[in-house]
């Protein structure tokens, strides 16, 4: 990532954080009177398309300021920034999440990114960093007793490639409370990471991906698990898990994707395949011990952001408002 590339993409968000419409809500209707705005509902989340785009989107502000504090747009982002994460904001944000119609609001996937941004916020020297957290915390701690209440009672794990995906809720989540030093909420991640997993072999990757998938289930759990476990026994899980890995199969699983229909907002999901394919690459590069394996993977990985990285900005909508933000956390996470 050099400046230049992060002034391109803090653009893109810039854009999306403050607009509203089109809006992909996700609310459920209590009543005949429940119907308003979403800036009304997510007074600091409301813009991107949908709620979760909108808080990766300053997720991805905030960790290309840190980077680079004297980009061009730096003080931009700080008074867009601090226009949206104020304290009666994320209160308002909040109370949505504590009626009961929207207990499942956002699960797990918006929940992951919220934690997310918490822990950049949380990890920032910064003085206006640290306020956005204050104001940001009792959000982000709500999401985290959730997931603690909510594990229990999911009897079986997602395995889709969109949203629900289980593992990716799971390894956000597990940042957040590393960081956070959450034990409460660590220890709830790893017995319900193992209980899901551990026990798992063979992961059907030749059938992926799905048409509509912006993550591989097979790399994406790979890549939870190789937070989880110790290196050495990791090593084990994943050859039994993906016993062709090592060898570069299934080939399909190493293979960029392209995209048909930019317009599409499912088809275009496969651009962001390619970047989260990525990210597992990179990351389970930095605990393999066969160094085959780390080539093949950081290798597989710079051919999957090449393929994507220069289509990001193509001028629509549907991939312009989340897609920068996957290739942001791409090109970071094994740094």
């Amino acid at each position: 990532m050099t400046k230049t590339g992060a002034e391109h993409f803090a653009a893109l968000a810039l854009k999306c954080i403050v607009q509203e419409f089109p809006n992909k809500t996700g609310h459920v209707q209590a009543d005949a009177n429940d119907l308003q705005q979403p800036s009304d509902f997510h007074p600091a989340f409301y813009g991107c398309f949908d709620w979760h785009s909108a808080v990766h989107g300053h997720w991805m502000l905030v960790k290309l300021l840190k980077e680079f504090p004297d980009m061009a747009q730096a003080a931009t982002i700080r008074e867009s920034v601090n226009h949206h994460l104020t304290h009666d904001k994320i209160a308002v944000e909040l109370a949505y999440f504590e009626v009961p119609t929207n207990r499942s609001f956002e699960r797990t996937y918006g929940w992951a990114w919220l934690l997310k941004l918490a822990e950049e916020l949380y990890t920032w020297d910064d003085p206006q960093g640290q306020a956005w957290y204050a104001n940001l915390r009792p959000l982000a701690e709500y999401i985290a007793q959730a997931y603690i209440d909510f594990l229990p009672r999911l009897s079986f794990p997602n395995r889709t490639g969109v949203h629900p995906n289980t593992s990716f809720g799971l390894s956000l989540a597990w940042d957040y409370a590393i960081i956070l030093q959450n034990k409460a909420l660590e220890n709830s991640l790893r017995h319900h990471s193992l209980k899901y997993y551990a026990e798992d072999r063979d992961c059907p990757a030749q059938w992926e991906p799905g048409g509509t998938d912006f993550f591989s289930p097979c790399l994406m759990q790979a890549e939870l698990m190789a937070k989880i476990l110790p290196k050495e026994i990791f090593q084990n899980w994943l050859d039994a898990f993906l016993p062709g890995l090592k060898d570069g199969q299934p080939a399909i699983l190493f293979s960029p994707v392209s995209v048909t229909d930019r317009s599409d907002g499912h088809l275009v999901h496969l651009d962001g395949l390619n970047l989260s394919r990525a990210w597992c690459f990179l990351h389970i590069a930095t605990v393999v011990e066969n160094s085959a394996l780390r080539q093949r993977l950081i290798t597989a990985a710079a051919q999957h952001l090449a393929k994507t990285i220069p289509l990001i900005a193509d001028g629509d909508y549907m991939g312009e408002h989340w897609l920068a933000s996957f290739a942001v956390y791409a090109l970071y996470v094994g740094n």
